[in-house]
């Protein structure tokens, strides 16, 4: 007969070995979630490398920061560009803004009330350089103009990434970051452009480990949009590192 206190110890080494386990095996792999769709967005990314280090560079944010931010979102464009009518959204928010009509367009897939709110922070941002890419509102004959102008940057793929480079220099002046480890940081970056970067940074954080993103028309099984973000961050650090 096996004495009590050994028993014990024997006991609790199965069950820690048992919540190790589970631990592990609940890590996702994304690549094999999202299969092909993963893989045309990484496609998309490689293939645009040429204009996409230079965009970034020349601001000085960080190819992989960048890049881990809008990726899940390159995903979903992946398995829903074939199924996405939005011609009557358009001609909505050209006429009545996007009270009435507010959806995500292009590979990057901001909507239009997001890129207004990046063009208004812009024209106070102090002494930015990319503040001739966004024109002031008061420079277009009226709102429509406006409007038609915002799609035409969101359905360019170049002109649309300088709303995510502004989006990721805007952060940088409303949330101290430096003090956070990298994974903090991508995932915090992601839920903030994922939900909204005029939330609190409080609001971000709780939103950080939600699971509200999926890849489907319908209700499907969700994922946390920062996890996706971070999956693939680290894939692309550990790839380098092996270079």
């Amino acid at each position: 007969m096996v004495p009590m206190r050994p028993l014990r110890a024997i006991l609790i080494l199965i069950l820690f070995i048992s919540i190790f386990q589970t631990g592990v095996s609940q890590q996702l792999n994304y690549i094999t979630i999202f299969g092909s769709d993963w893989e045309k967005a990484q496609f998309y990314i490689e293939e645009n490398n040429s204009w996409i280090k230079p965009a970034v560079n020349k601001y000085e944010i960080p190819y992989a920061v960048a890049v881990s931010v809008v990726f899940p979102e390159l995903v979903r464009y992946s398995a829903l560009r074939d199924k996405m009518e939005i011609t009557m959204l358009k001609t909505l928010y050209r006429n009545l803004g996007d009270d009435y009509a507010d959806f995500s367009i292009g590979f990057f897939q901001i909507k239009p009330s997001f890129a207004e709110k990046i063009r208004g922070e812009m024209q106070a941002f102090p002494g930015w350089r990319a503040k001739p890419v966004f024109k002031k509102r008061s420079a277009y004959k009226n709102d429509r103009e406006y409007r038609g102008a915002i799609i035409a940057d969101l359905e360019n793929p170049k002109k649309e990434f300088n709303y995510i480079i502004a989006f990721l220099r805007i952060c940088e002046k409303y949330f101290p970051l430096e003090t956070a480890d990298e994974g903090s940081r991508i995932k915090f970056l992601a839920t903030a452009y994922n939900t909204g970067f005029w939330k609190s940074k409080d609001e971000i954080d709780k939103m950080s480990n939600m699971k509200f993103f999926n890849t489907k028309l319908f209700s499907t099984e969700n994922y946390s949009y920062a996890d996706v973000s971070l999956f693939w961050y680290k894939q692309y650090i550990q790839k380098k590192n092996k270079q």
